[in-house]
């Protein structure tokens, strides 16, 4: 099971600027980034129904020219729920009632419904409107991910996963996503995030890759050895691994050729690995020196 709001945690809290100047640019120009802070989750237990609510992103930030403080509590959303907007106004004013703080509310829905999310919550009769709450609203798979596909913001990269796209346009929407990351040239754990992130909500076929990576390498021929270092780094670690267990099995056996053995045994198992993640055969015969047969026997067995 997927845990969605850890996913989103993890991706807005390590590109928390990069998100709010991506989908909200006039909040950006608003918000001093240089005084940002997540808080601790909260959570309220008398929401309707008596049932438990908790929020999911909260952060406290300063506005330009402004010494008071402001909160921005995101809500990630992978369902449909009807009473949605009337949550998002319940848990807003719960924050306020707490911490007397003008508050930012963003919901982000990485659900597939073709309806419009609501962006209100109102309260109102005929003769009086008492209460118009309003919060942003990003309907990811409403988004246009060819709008996005030519930044090189990281959270456009991981995120094209979610947005519109047909079966006919996933190559080239993740060829988009190789494009922006070479581009981007972040440290390896940031790199593994946003490619977790985009393997999670778009997951493509050995044969997809392949394809992909050679029509990247003909459009940008100058980035092959770019692509080939990129898809290397994140192999590297399976390798290691099935070549530490190899070596172990060998070492074990007490015997030069036992080891030998667990080596090769080792590289094979690293080999596989890779051709499961879909990985092209000739960077895996490059990092494992093993020949194309190898890999061809590999193929069948697995």
């Amino acid at each position: 099971m997927i845990d969605h709001d850890r996913l989103y945690k993890e991706l807005i809290q390590t590109f928390f600027k990069e998100f709010v100047e991506l989908f909200f640019p006039e909040a950006a120009e608003a918000i001093d980034f240089a005084h940002v802070k997540f808080l601790s989750e909260e959570l309220f237990t008398d929401l309707t129904g008596g049932k438990k609510g908790r929020v999911d992103l909260l952060v406290e930030a300063k506005l330009k020219g402004e010494d008071a403080l402001i909160l921005i509590h995101l809500e990630p959303q992978s369902y449909y729920e009807k009473d949605f907007a009337e949550r998002m106004f319940l848990y807003a004013s719960r924050l306020y009632e707490k911490y007397r703080r003008r508050i930012i509310p963003i919901a982000i829905f990485s659900h597939k419904r073709k309806k419009p999310e609501a962006d209100s919550f109102t309260w109102e009769f005929s003769f009086l409107n008492v209460l118009q709450f309003k919060y942003f609203s990003l309907q990811l798979h409403h988004q246009d991910w060819r709008k996005f596909v030519q930044t090189n913001n990281p959270v456009a990269a991981a995120l094209l996963s979610s947005m519109g796209y047909n079966e006919r346009e996933r190559i080239e929407l993740y060829s988009g996503f190789i494009r922006i990351m070479l581009d981007l040239k972040l440290d390896p754990a940031k790199m593994e995030l946003l490619s977790v992130f985009f393997e999670t909500y778009m997951p493509l076929s050995s044969s997809e890759k392949n394809i992909a990576h050679s029509e990247f390498i003909k459009r940008n021929p100058k980035k092959e050895r770019n692509l080939m270092e990129f898809m290397s780094s994140f192999a590297k670690e399976g390798f290691q691994k099935g070549l530490i267990e190899g070596r172990n099995e060998g070492k074990i056996e007490g015997k030069i050729e036992g080891k030998i053995e667990g080596e090769k045994e080792g590289l094979e198992k690293a080999a596989a690995r890779m051709l499961e993640e879909g990985l092209a055969p000739e960077l895996i015969m490059k990092v494992t020196g093993l020949s194309e047969s190898d890999l061809e026997k590999l193929g069948k067995s697995h």
